[in-house]
């Protein structure tokens, strides 16, 4: 079973659009919403604008400022990074002005990460001339925004999930969730610098906000309908792991043997192997977000993926 190989980049990316998800709430939405391409949105108050992460690349965040300059011409003021992965961080630098606030983790995770860079796990990408731009304004448990007079939560999950510092934006006045990447729809969800069983207890947490409307990280807006899928897969993911070690092979053979089923159909399917990679280390004892080697994980995904770089078309 190799991964999801998109035909070509005019048959599979479609350009962005912005999405009003509730009164003077807008959902950028980047399709397809694989690597690299996430969503972002941003909030329009009366003397200011808060946007919810960056994006990967210049082109694509400069596409984004200007998608909320087509909406007002307000200032961003604010910008919440959900995570430290460059696809929500990378951009930063270009919100000149704002104040860039996140959980404790996500500024020492994104400078260990780095400058972005293609090879050798992914296709080559035009990123441009990205500046790392840290948040500056960070936050342990939660912190309250005010989108003029309506709170808007931006709390830490509370355990390593998709990564250890994940953070939603919970509007409870309008039953609206931004997920970061806890939440993918239509793509494959990814752990690997996370936990598979934190992701499970992050997931209850989600359902008990009792949102009506979703902005996921990756994929089309949806209802709270994602946050069963995704707990299917992952429980899916747990059982292949705790099999694949009952039988004494590795994770990448775990995946080559296994059906992925109605999962198949998901973007960047690759990610099963990085995925049994984060969940044998959790059966072997693991803590949720310990470290593992990342850099195995990743080459045995490229191994997965027909010995080809992961598609990429930020």
């Amino acid at each position: 079973m190799s991964g999801h190989l998109h035909p070509s980049v005019a048959a599979s990316v479609a350009p962005a659009r912005t999405q009003e998800v509730s009164d003077g709430i807008y959902a950028y939405i980047q399709p397809d919403g694989s690597w690299w391409i996430n969503n972002t949105g941003f909030l329009v108050g009366r003397r200011g604008v808060v946007s919810i992460d960056a994006c990967s690349t210049e082109d694509r965040t400069r596409a984004y400022l200007a998608a909320i300059e087509a909406v007002t011409d307000q200032p961003v003021r604010t910008l919440i990074n959900t995570h430290h992965h460059g696809d929500h961080t990378f951009g930063n630098y270009l919100f000149t002005g704002a104040t860039i606030v996140a959980q404790d983790g996500v500024r020492d995770s994104l400078l260990k990460w780095g400058l972005p860079r293609s090879a050798p796990f992914w296709s080559d990408v035009d990123w441009g001339d990205i500046e790392l731009a840290p948040p500056f304004l960070t936050y342990q448990d939660e912190v309250t925004v005010y989108l003029d007079d309506m709170p808007c939560q931006v709390r830490y999950i509370g355990t390593p999930a998709h990564t250890t510092n994940d953070s939603v934006i919970w509007i409870p006045d309008r039953k609206l969730l931004f997920s970061g990447d806890l939440l993918f729809n239509g793509g494959t969800p990814f752990l690997l610098q996370g936990s598979i069983a934190g992701a499970l207890v992050a997931l209850t947490t989600v359902a008990g906000f009792g949102a009506e409307t979703i902005v996921p990280g990756h994929g089309a807006v949806c209802g709270p309908e994602v946050i069963n899928q995704v707990r299917d897969y992952l429980l899916f993911v747990q059982d292949i792991a705790r099999r694949g070690i009952d039988s004494g092979i590795d994770p990448l053979e775990a995946a080559r043997q296994t059906d992925l089923g109605g999962y198949a159909d998901l973007l960047d399917a690759e990610r099963i192997v990085g995925n049994l990679h984060r969940a044998y280390a959790e059966v072997h004892g693991a803590a949720p977000g310990a470290q593992i080697d990342l850099t195995a994980a990743l080459t045995d995904m490229v191994t997965f993926n027909n010995g080809q770089p992961l598609s990429c078309y930020a």
